[in-house]
């Protein structure tokens, strides 16, 4: 299973969405970054992906976007190989 990384924040909706997607795919080992905490996590977040919102997912290496971006993928068929 490919590591899986979302920034994300406490109160987000979407965030939660994302969650229940992936562990619903079999993520278990997902690693969240909680910018809401620290500041610096989400100056980090904005550096690394040219975006202010959350969630921000991370399959492996590739940066996969938010929520909307991680379920078109899904809907498309092209979720699955991305994490296996």
């Amino acid at each position: 299973m490919a590591e899986v990384v979302m920034y994300s924040s406490r109160v987000c909706p979407y965030c939660t969405m994302a969650e229940k997607l992936l562990q619903k795919k079999g993520v278990t080992n997902l690693k969240k970054i909680l910018i809401d905490q620290d500041p610096q996590l989400r100056q980090e977040m904005m550096n690394r992906t040219g975006r202010r919102t959350v969630p921000q997912i991370y399959i492996g290496e590739r940066h996969i976007g938010g929520f909307d971006d991680l379920a078109a993928l899904d809907q498309a068929g092209n979720l699955d190989p991305l994490l296996t």
